[in-house]
């Protein structure tokens, strides 16, 4: 990576990616639903948890790996899933991915990613890498896309279950913005056999009539944890459910066989009001105890952030607004945001006074 971008604050990265994006396109990435209360009780939910540092402890080595459904990788962090890469930066996720492995850092790829799954695991190597689930109305493409896969060396499947439709999204409403609408996102949907046989595409078919069968397909109101007993019954890769906030449901992942779940509530852009993920952690952690893996989202823009995550029982924590930013200098952007976050948890370690984040478990924290 070559060191041409300075520092930057998460802070100074928004603004950088406001001052360079259009308006749509920065408002889709950076804006929640409603009157964004649960966006704003995400980062909030940070602040008022306090650390509690202990002294005089050798902090001369610090070790910040962990392992992430069950490789070994040298961050606990991995980036989050985020469609529409393109809207930020020509490359997309191609650049975002190539970053990540660079980096020996996990990478979500989106369903609705504007390269194809394919295409960013030919450049991601030997790179750990999930895929996220949007599940389709129709089962056959939601299977052909976990064929597709397994086939392309991904080690996981993130099946998001808090979006059976959009949540109520004023900004992209007041900016009549959504990326599908534009051609973005097709990535995964136009080079899939099983959906272009269904919506009968051919090559004469004119992007309007594209993005009409997919968003006809995009999002499944009908999903319920059954159709997840019948995807494990499919595929031997580990499932991860993404969207749980109540203890009730992490427990149902628990009962449903499910290898890991994501405490997220989609960055608080689906329903607003809702409890912040970091307020919902600590009871979802006492409810499964130990049982599952969880994985924690939303509002992680530092790396005392992911410190409070881990002390309350995140086994990993998942990074987006943050990287996605970064994605406006292309992959040396979203490298740098690598680089500074895993810098900053670093220090951070070493001066709550531990030095794995094994032992984050026993530090002291309070909410003020």
């Amino acid at each position: 990576m070559s060191q041409t971008i300075g520092f930057r604050s998460p802070e100074q990265w928004e603004q950088v990616a406001k001052e360079h994006l259009d308006k749509g396109a920065f408002e889709y990435i950076q804006s929640g639903a409603g009157v964004e209360e649960t966006l704003q009780a995400n980062i909030e939910g940070f602040r008022r948890l306090k650390i509690v540092p202990r002294v005089l402890r050798d902090v001369s080595k610090v070790d910040v790996s962990k392992t992430i459904l069950g490789t070994s990788t040298p961050v606990p962090f991995a980036l989050a899933p985020v469609g529409f890469q393109t809207i930020i930066h020509q490359e997309g996720e191609l650049a975002a991915a190539k970053a990540a492995a660079a980096h020996q850092v996990p990478f979500t790829v989106s369903t609705v990613s504007t390269s194809s799954l394919e295409e960013i695991a030919e450049v991601m190597g030997d790179a750990l890498r999930f895929f996220q689930l949007y599940w389709p109305s129709d089962a056959d493409i939601a299977l052909s896309f976990v064929r597709r896969a397994e086939r392309s060396g991904y080690s996981a499947i993130f099946v998001t279950v808090d979006t059976p439709m959009l949540g109520w999204r004023e900004q992209d409403k007041q900016n009549q913005y959504f990326p599908l609408r534009d051609g973005q996102g097709l990535g995964n949907y136009l080079t899939d056999p099983v959906f272009n046989e269904k919506a009968k595409i051919i090559s004469s078919v004119r992007e309007k009539e594209v993005v009409t069968e997919v968003a006809a397909r995009l999002f499944n109101p009908s999903l319920t944890w059954e159709n997840l007993k019948w995807l494990r019954t499919k595929t031997n890769l580990p499932i991860v459910v993404k969207g749980i906030v109540h203890p009730a449901d992490a427990k149902l992942a628990v009962d449903y066989g499910m290898d890991g779940i994501v405490v997220s509530n989609h960055g608080g852009r689906q329903l607003d009001g809702s409890i912040s993920s970091i307020e919902s952690l600590p009871i979802i952690v006492d409810a499964v105890k130990g049982q599952i893996e969880i994985i924690f989202d939303g509002g992680i823009r530092r790396g005392t952030d992911i410190i409070k995550a881990l002390a309350l029982g995140a086994d990993s924590v998942l990074i987006g607004r943050l990287y996605a930013y970064g994605l406006i200098d292309g992959q040396e952007g979203v490298e740098t945001v690598i680089t500074q976050l895993k810098a900053e948890l670093q220090t951070a370690l070493a001066l709550t006074g531990e030095t794995e984040l094994s032992y984050l478990q026993q530090i002291k924290l309070i909410k003020v």
